[in-house]
């Protein structure tokens, strides 16, 4: 069976960021999935019959990925430097 074992330094910034980056990367993994997969369905239904324009459109589209990060504990400040 082939293992393997990473090791952070806590103390170092650097080391820090990535410990956060892998403990995380389940939950971005999930947070992308979900963008990928539903939210242009999800965001169809909200934007049926409404009267918006491309500024409004784009707004809502943000929205919605900044809710599904938020829905999987993701801060993006916190894992990039």
């Amino acid at each position: 069976m082939a293992k393997a074992k990473i090791e952070f330094d806590l103390n170092d910034v650097d080391d820090r960021y990535a410990h956060l980056r892998a403990v995380k990367s389940l939950d971005l993994a999930l947070a992308i999935w979900d963008i990928i997969h539903n939210t242009k369905k999800s965001l169809e239904w909200s934007m049926e019959g409404k009267e918006m324009d491309k500024y409004d459109a784009l707004e809502m589209v943000y929205d919605k990925i900044h809710e599904i990060l938020d829905e999987h504990n993701i801060n993006i400040d916190e894992l990039i430097v």
